[in-house]
């Protein structure tokens, strides 16, 4: 009895120090997976939480766009108040290339040639090489104005743009307004990237502009005076709109939504410049597009035309 109780007793000492070995290895590897684990929760929040940083700063630059709109809204409703006086303009055939006569005046009796300008901001994008079909099938050249890309089909796009006879615009090569207006320095920075891309892809160098948010935006704490000066030593014109498609917010509007806001006033006026976006948040767009340009073509004495170095500027400020 007595051995058999000495034989026992180094066994359950065995067993007691096998239990506690695994109470220390788990321990121990508890210690390194939940923390291990705690740190991929913290980096998928982290990236999460970026995700929707990103989402809320372009939902802000959408806010100011809008503000932007209804600025300009308020601004054509206080023009119309006043009757113009027209001018002689120089009227341009479909290519963009001046004709031979100027366009009558009013009191002529002849009736008035309306300028249609259509234009594509933010591009290029998904549904470019679309717009593009869409233009050639109705024989329509158009004026985009692009930002900077990284895809490897962006040059493509470009190239595209330029060899169909449509007119390459600077839109910034950023697009973020706080980076853009910060300073002269950050503008000009951002001017030569831009310009220097389109050169790079095409050979053309651009001299039409058109500001993040318009001439008239608020984001900008420098005087905007300051960047047109510079813009003007730099041999561009900047070009803002008068007609606004409303497809810039965050808000999806439908094809006939857009269609009427392309082309109720159209006949008001000798010159719309009409604001639409190349941008694969817009679809809407794209399918409107025809649309927009039959009832445009289909207007007596109108015609759409790109942008060119004799197209007269629409200016939101002076």
């Amino acid at each position: 009895m007595a051995k058999e109780l000495q034989q026992t007793l180094p066994e359950a000492r065995r067993k007691r120090v096998q239990r506690l070995k695994k109470m220390i290895i788990g321990i121990v590897a508890a210690g390194i997976v939940i923390p291990l684990l705690c740190c991929v929760y913290l980096f998928c929040r982290l990236h999460t939480i970026d995700g929707t940083l990103k989402t809320l700063e372009q939902r802000l630059d959408e806010l100011d766009i809008r503000n932007q709109e209804l600025q300009t809204l308020l601004q054509q409703l206080q023009e119309q108040k006043s009757t113009p006086v027209q001018t002689p303009q120089i009227q341009e055939d479909s290519s963009g290339a001046e004709a031979s006569e100027p366009v009558a005046e009013e009191s002529s009796g002849q009736e008035e040639i309306h300028k249609v300008y259509l234009t594509f901001d933010d591009g290029p994008s998904i549904y470019t090489n679309d717009i593009l079909d869409i233009l050639d099938s109705y024989n329509v050249k158009a004026t985009f104005f692009v930002v900077g890309k990284e895809e490897t089909n962006a040059e493509e796009a470009l190239q595209r743009i330029v060899d169909e006879g449509h007119t390459l615009g600077m839109h910034s090569y950023s697009h973020k307004y706080k980076e853009l207006y910060e300073s002269m320095d950050s503008f000009t920075q951002d001017f030569a990237r831009i310009r220097d891309s389109i050169y790079q892809a095409t050979g053309v160098e651009s001299v039409c502009y058109r500001f993040p948010g318009g001439s008239s935006n608020t984001v900008s704490e420098i005087d905007m005076h300051d960047f047109i000066d510079y813009l003007d030593s730099q041999g561009v014109e900047y070009y803002d709109w008068n007609v606004s498609s409303g497809d810039g917010g965050s808000m999806k509007l439908s094809t006939d939504t857009l269609l009427e806001n392309c082309t109720k006033d159209i006949d008001t006026r000798d010159t719309s410049i009409i604001l639409l976006h190349d941008s694969a948040e817009k679809p809407t767009t794209v399918e409107a597009l025809p649309d927009i340009i039959e009832n445009i073509l289909a207007r007596p004495d109108t015609v759409i035309l790109p942008i060119t170095e004799n197209t007269r500027p629409i200016h939101h400020i002076e």
